[in-house]
């Protein structure tokens, strides 16, 4: 049965979980408002995409049909 010989100390173990961090998620800000969104994605607050109107300013963009 594998069991350790000795203790593993607290800086060996933080050293060890060092590259577990989270990383940042990335925004970018919207061309067209201003507003903060996704890269890649439709802006939620004006329904703009690459320079052109996806989805009316109004709706969810839970309606918007993904072309």
């Amino acid at each position: 049965m594998a069991v350790p010989k000795k203790k593993v100390s607290p800086s060996r173990r933080g050293m060890r979980r060092s590259h577990e961090a989270l990383s940042r998620e990335a925004h970018a800000e919207c061309p067209n408002c201003g507003e903060l969104r996704r890269p890649h994605n439709i802006c939620v607050s004006c329904g703009f995409y690459d320079g052109r109107e996806v989805v009316a300013a109004g709706k969810p963009l839970k309606a918007a049909v993904r072309a």
